[in-house]
């Protein structure tokens, strides 16, 4: 039997007064709970991704629920869910004179409950072949009765443009994809915004893997298209962006840069202006990704904030020749900057810090 390892906790009937509270003792991380006259302790350290579970919150049935991702263990057992093969180590406490005490050596072991290992979390390789041009299209329409898209439009014309000069394209519609939204994981700490997605290891079902794959692993070049909703580009575009903040965030974390040389191009239209304010979010938001741009990154179109009759800017934007030739053109921009990216020796052991993010609450 390992040799006990007493460290005083504190007084008693203070102690009481938290239903549950994350304690630093010995270094060590411990969940210390009081409920119905009993005192217990289990890891502070959740198995997830290290949560601090003492800082989460206690259910009815004496489970501590992660503050993070809500996985759940007992107070007492330290055991997950029935169910659930996992456990995170419970300590044994004692009382005395009025003070608690707990033993730091476990009375218990961790158990980690078995589970495949997620393709997206594979090294990062390029496959050989020819430049991959990805589009992505962020209008939002009724799926039945689709209806017709000036800036899907336009994105067509760019990716059949891209086929022509030899390269692997592929169309994404988000609308036709099933996704979350984001649950705002690094608004309760950076550490628990993770790569893969949280929501993505949690639920099988969701659809925006092909996203991530595309942008890591596949493409050479993102093309992403949107309307001008009020100014800014469509919501199903941020919904997008903010899933993809796990993205980002492996460099804040991790010092782990996942996009390396890929080139990203923009096509925006819209009955409202603002074209500058939505080519400037977007450039933003690539950039610090790790996207690199073309001379000249977007293409545009607006008849401006009085023009009302929508039906107008549908005829003009199918009937353009000259914005299918600039889109046509981006293609063959952001192709060329590609050409001289793949296979590049770029150097991956230092990395650039980017910028404080401005998502989040902190």
């Amino acid at each position: 039997m390992a040799e006990a390892n007493w460290h005083h906790l504190g007084d008693i009937e203070d102690l009481k007064t938290k239903p549950l509270q994350q304690m630093l003792i010995g270094g060590l991380p411990l969940a210390l709970s009081y409920r119905d006259g009993e005192f217990g302790a289990i890891s502070g350290r959740c198995l997830h991704v290290g949560g601090p579970l003492g800082s989460g919150q206690l259910a009815d049935d004496g489970f501590v629920v992660c503050p993070w991702h809500s996985w759940q263990f007992h107070r007492l057992t330290g055991d997950a869910r029935p169910g659930i093969p996992a456990a995170v180590s419970r300590y044994e406490l004692k009382e005395e004179n009025g003070e608690l005490y707990v033993n730091l050596t476990p009375a218990t072991q961790p158990r980690h409950a078995p589970h495949p290992v997620h393709p997206l979390t594979r090294e990062h390789k390029r496959e050989p072949g020819p430049p991959r041009v990805v589009g992505i299209s962020t209008t939002i329409m009724n799926r039945t009765f689709p209806r017709y898209s000036t800036s899907e439009d336009l994105l067509h014309a760019a990716l059949d443009q891209a086929t022509s000069q030899g390269a692997e394209s592929k169309l994404i519609r988000l609308n036709d994809l099933a996704f979350a939204n984001c649950e705002g994981y690094y608004s309760k700490s950076a550490r628990a915004c993770t790569w893969p997605c949280s929501i993505t290891q949690r639920d099988p079902q969701d659809e925006l893997t092909e996203v991530y794959e595309s942008l890591v692993f596949w493409a050479d070049v993102v093309l992403v298209a949107t309307s001008i909703r009020w100014g800014a580009p469509s919501s199903l575009y941020f919904k997008m962006v903010e899933r993809m903040n796990c993205v980002q965030n492996e460099i804040t974390t991790h010092g782990r840069v996942l996009i390396r040389n890929k080139v990203a191009g923009f096509v925006i239209t819209g009955g409202q202006d603002n074209i500058q304010a939505v080519a400037g979010q977007m450039m933003m938001f690539f950039g610090e990704l790790g996207f690199v741009f073309p001379q000249f990154p977007f293409v545009a179109h607006s008849r401006g904030w009085s023009a009302e009759d929508m039906e107008s800017n549908i005829v003009q934007v199918k009937g353009s020749q000259e914005l299918r030739d600039g889109t046509r053109a981006l293609a063959e921009r952001c192709l060329e900057i590609a050409g001289t990216l793949i296979g590049s020796d770029e150097a991956t052991t230092t990395i650039e810090r980017g910028g404080r993010k401005a998502c989040g609450d902190e």
